[in-house]
């Protein structure tokens, strides 16, 4: 197995030491947004390495079996990804169908949809490829917006550390995705969807939804306007004693 790893955030270094500490002889060449921690970690431990910038320049003559999108915040375009034998694969943080796009852990509180994490090829289309590896990520009143996303970024690392290598042996099965089910979300959607509006009724449980749902420490919660003036808020759910 020869892959180009592309590699982002705290799943991507972390996919990258679990690559780097027990299949070595796999990567080939990773690539990083940036010249960050990723990129300089790589770089003195003589794997090639590239920022994306540099994408086409540094993939030609490297010959690798699949590419794999590990947290990858870029759109690769289709030349990239026929350059891989087999094709690219990637990590998606949401139980697809469910939530294709981005903004998942917002948007199955909101539409109280199930989550997960998932691996799946990579097609034309934004997260509509085949299905590869899931796990599902129960969820509760206590949980926002915040709690999903770490919870993704730790359930994804696990998953991925599971399927792995039987993926390698060639040992997977393919699950198509049925469409009919589930949404697709774009970024531009967020801001209109954690507008609270004062003069429309609400059921309390889906205000309650979109209120944790957008509550995340460092940004900014829903909000509404009133008379010009813009208000955030956040709320926090505890767990009363019997």
């Amino acid at each position: 197995m020869k892959i180009v790893l592309f590699a982002d955030g705290n799943v991507g270094q972390n996919i990258f030491r679990f690559l780097f500490e027990n299949y070595f002889s796999d990567l080939i060449c990773v690539i990083t947004t940036e010249e960050n921690s990723i990129y300089n970690f790589v770089k003195n431990n003589n794997i090639k390495v590239a920022c994306f910038s540099d994408l086409e320049k540094s993939l030609d003559g490297v010959y690798f079996d699949y590419g794999v999108l590990a947290w990858w915040p870029k759109i690769i375009n289709e030349s990239v990804i026929s350059r891989a034998k087999k094709g690219f694969i990637n990590t998606h943080p949401s139980l697809l169908p469910y939530n294709r796009g981005k903004h998942y852990n917002f948007w199955a509180i909101v539409e109280e949809a199930p989550f997960g994490v998932s691996i799946h090829m990579v097609e034309k289309n934004v997260d509509t490829g085949p299905i590869i590896a899931q796990k599902t990520i129960n969820y509760s009143w206590l949980d926002n917006g915040e709690s999903l996303y770490y919870k993704a970024q730790n359930e994804m690392l696990n998953l991925f550390k599971d399927f792995y290598p039987s993926f390698r042996d060639g040992i997977f099965r393919l699950k198509y995705q049925d469409l009919s089910k589930g949404s697709f979300h774009k970024s531009s959607e967020l801001i209109n969807a954690s507008k609270i509006e004062l003069n429309k009724k609400y059921l309390g449980s889906n205000i309650l939804n979109i209120l944790r749902a957008k509550t995340f420490e460092g940004f900014q919660g829903c909000w509404f306007e009133e008379n010009g003036i813009n208000y955030e808020i956040t709320i926090k759910i505890k767990k009363l004693n019997k």
